[in-house]
């Protein structure tokens, strides 16, 4: 069985905004990146549903609101090794 490919965000765009030209039909498009149409049709899809976010500010708001999460569970992740470093040595293992 093989592994599922990821892709960077940037490959996404660059195929998401050709698909978007229109210049090619989906399927040229898969073949020319070596990837399924169903990923350029979904990558197409999520960038045309997310640009008026880009200019109504809201996807700034949105990287802000994921930021202080990260802070927030970085800080828990710190919090929770403390203690277990800590109940390891009162255990003495």
């Amino acid at each position: 069985m093989r592994k599922r490919r990821k892709f960077a965000p940037e490959f996404k765009a660059k195929v998401a905004l050709e698909a978007l030209a229109g210049e090619l039909t989906l399927a040229e498009i898969a073949a020319k990146h070596d990837i399924h149409p169903n990923l350029v049709q979904q990558w197409r899809r999520h960038a045309k549903e997310s640009m008026p976010d880009l200019f109504s500010g809201k996807a700034a708001v949105h990287q802000n609101s994921r930021e202080a999460e990260i802070k927030v569970l970085q800080a828990k992740v710190g919090e929770l090794t403390i203690e277990k470093d800590f109940l390891a040595k009162a255990f003495g293992r």
